[in-house]
């Protein structure tokens, strides 16, 4: 079923403004947590029928955001064994490509005026867990470093799409979902969409996640709070809503 119908076969006219954000909110709540329950597992038959025109892009799964530094996150850090399994069967299948797009900020890093420092080059933060790095065909993945939240302006990501025009499939599996991994599904998206290219971008949610951070929690350190279990599911489905593929897992 299509996200997108004729609104004014739905709705004779616009529904009244309701006074709270609570009430107005209950109903979409509710159908995002049967959503997120119902999500469909896809076969890793079906997902990587075709190796050579297949990547899997995974993004910041590194130790600053699992182990280790201050945005270190144990819910994060959950996903690091499903991304493994998912890499090995992959390469199993014969799948080469896989990008490991990462954290490795400059020292004096714009970005830390939103956020702590945090994977600086060089630091342990900054190198790829350990899970990852275990794998017999570590050496022959891609590194591509970033400075940013936003995997689509790092130009060797662009370089690295154009050099690989074969590629229409790509997987995205990382943290955070509300974040990075947002940012870098969006735009393999928008970017083929505006190319006129048929390219696909499957999200498995059991190999995304977001940090948690509590309302509490925050006003006592003078944090912005941060509902994991909220962002996770609503970012989940605002991908879904623009054409990312949501799946709960590859099996």
């Amino acid at each position: 079923m299509p996200f997108y119908a004729d609104y004014n076969e739905v709705l004779e006219e616009e529904p009244p403004v309701k006074s709270s954000l609570f009430e107005n909110s209950r109903e979409y709540l509710e159908f995002l947590q049967q959503w997120q329950q119902e999500l469909p597992s896809i076969s890793r038959d079906q997902v990587f029928t075709n190796p050579e025109g297949t990547a899997i892009l995974s993004v910041d799964v590194i130790k600053g955001f699992c182990t280790t530094g201050p945005l270190a996150s144990p819910r994060v850090a959950r996903i690091i064994q499903p991304i493994v399994k998912l890499m090995r069967v992959g390469w199993e299948k014969g799948l080469r490509k896989i990008l490991l797009i990462q954290d490795t900020h400059e020292a004096d890093a714009v970005e830390f005026g939103s956020f702590p420092p945090h994977c600086v080059r060089g630091s342990e933060e900054a190198q790829t867990v350990d899970e990852i790095r275990s794998l017999p065909f570590y050496d022959q993945l891609i590194l591509l470093p970033k400075n940013s939240i936003a995997s689509g302006s790092n130009a060797s990501l662009h370089e690295w799409i154009a050099a690989h025009s074969e590629v229409l499939s790509f997987i995205v599996v990382g943290d955070c979902t509300d974040l990075c991994t947002y940012q870098l599904a969006m735009f393999l998206k928008t970017d083929a969409n505006e190319k006129q290219q048929p390219r696909k971008v499957i999200v498995p949610a059991d190999c995304v996640d977001t940090y948690d951070l509590p309302v509490d929690a925050a006003k006592k350190i003078g944090a912005v709070p941060h509902p994991a279990e909220l962002l996770h599911v609503v970012f989940l489905h605002h991908m879904a809503l623009n054409g990312v593929e949501i799946v709960g897992s590859i099996a």
